[in-house]
């Protein structure tokens, strides 16, 4: 099932359609706050893997982490010229207040959120999705992966 609820970008000057990149983010911390860490998946317009991102966070809350992974994908972004980026997340709060439908009232997540919209500027077309849980497993797992690392934990394979 390689059906795509988007729109394809517009065609570039040359008439070819401009690559979108896909990328599925999310963060989690044990406790809120506790242990914490970001995932991200990001795929090319053909759906091929490109960049698999995670980081430990140390003790953040998860709305924290939700960031992490948005920032951790778009500085990715920038630093390949990605022109065209789709983000799915599962944070509905993180998504509506990128989308401008929520407002931004926590202190140390505001700073967050204005890297994020600063560096979503530098993406000529850039759109945030919501995704309920199931849809962003991998993106899920490498979060837990992070946060085991950093805890010093192992998962199993």
């Amino acid at each position: 099932m390689n059906e795509s609820l988007f729109e394809d970008p517009a065609p570039s000057a040359a008439g070819a359609p401009s690559p979108r990149f896909t990328a599925h983010c999310d963060g989690g911390s044990r406790g809120n706050p506790g242990p914490s860490g970001y995932g991200a998946v990001i795929e090319d317009a053909k759906g091929q893997v490109v960049a698999e991102l995670s980081e430990y966070l140390g003790i953040q809350t998860n709305n924290y982490a939700e960031y992490s992974g948005l920032l951790g994908v778009l500085k990715w972004s920038v630093e390949h010229n990605v022109k065209h980026l789709r983000v799915v997340s599962d944070s509905e709060l993180m998504v509506k207040q990128m989308q401008g439908k929520y407002k931004v009232a926590s202190p140390i997540l505001r700073p967050l959120f204005e890297e994020a919209r600063k560096l979503s500027r530098n993406i000529a077309s850039f759109e945030i999705r919501h995704t309920l849980r199931g849809g962003n497993k991998q993106a899920d797992k490498l979060a837990n992966d992070a946060m085991d690392k950093g805890m010093g934990r192992s998962r199993p394979v």
